[in-house]
């Protein structure tokens, strides 16, 4: 028989795809496809933040890389250098999950708006090395001010709805002999 844990960290692994199908299919979908709207929040990674400053073992390092480089390739995005950035900015804040235990959640919010900022300068950077064309900053910095906007939004789904708690002290040990 599956212990708690073990089924735990599958069934968020699944829902992560869920997620991430949900998300790719409201995507793909022909709607308004007037030019000079605002660019909605990254849902995906506001979960995938939220989960690995909550329960980091929920949420593996391998799964964030394939979901995210598929979603890259579904949707006509240069392959691989915003799942780069993603997983080096999920492993910076899975890295700073324990000393995030006790802080405001200000602190956390303002440590993943941080984050995102700092992802999209890397990869604008990435990619102007390569002359790769890129879209406007200013779009890409309204997506990522989006996604930041909605991130307290996806931690009250994530924490009232689903049950992501933080971890506690005692819950170290549990989670550590389970990897």
């Amino acid at each position: 028989m599956t212990d708690r844990l073990t089924l735990m960290r599958w069934l968020f692994s699944i829902a992560l795809v869920a997620i991430a199908a949900v998300v790719l299919f409201a995507r793909l979908l022909p709607i308004d496809l007037t030019p000079g709207r605002i660019p909605g929040p990254d849902i995906l990674l506001a979960f995938t933040f939220a989960w690995v400053l909550r329960r980091p073992d929920y949420v593996p390092v391998l799964l964030v890389a394939i979901l995210f480089f598929l979603m890259d390739m579904l949707l006509l995005r240069v392959p691989g250098v915003w799942p780069l950035m993603i997983v080096a900015g999920s492993e910076f804040l899975r890295r700073r999950e324990h000393g995030m235990r006790e802080q405001h959640f200000l602190v956390e919010w303002g440590l993943v708006a941080m984050t995102l900022l700092a992802m999209l300068i890397g990869q604008r950077l990435l990619l102007a090395v390569f002359f790769v064309d890129q879209v406007p900053f200013g779009l890409a910095l309204m997506q990522i001010i989006s996604t930041a906007a909605v991130y307290p939004m996806i931690v009250f789904i994530s924490v009232f709805l689903l049950g992501v708690e933080k971890l506690q002290p005692g819950d170290d040990v549990i989670a550590r002999q389970a990897s």
